[in-house]
């Protein structure tokens, strides 16, 4: 018997103004290559400022292509919005 550990992005998402990419992270079981037990999932969500050197390369393919610079600007001009809003600074 040949228990495994298996986990693998099952779900990439882009969402909303700013493209946030939420990625879901499936982890199962195999015990001699078959699917025991069930499924647990994770997700995790990548905002156009993150640093993403330690994401899978598929998320960091999705972010290159949806983190333009234009929306990485307007996410940062949001951000300070926001921080003006709550009466703060910096």
């Amino acid at each position: 018997m040949a228990l495994e550990k298996k986990t693998a992005i099952t779900k990439i998402e882009i969402v909303g103004e700013f493209k946030h990419v939420q990625v879901r992270e499936t982890t199962w079981v195999e015990d001699d290559g078959v699917k025991i037990g069930g499924e647990t999932h994770h997700r995790h969500v990548v905002s156009p400022l993150d640093d993403t050197t330690n994401e899978e390369a598929e998320v960091q393919a999705v972010c290159a292509a949806v983190h333009t610079p234009e929306v990485k600007a307007a996410y940062q001009a949001h951000l300070d919005a926001q921080q003006a809003e709550m009466g703060g600074g910096a």
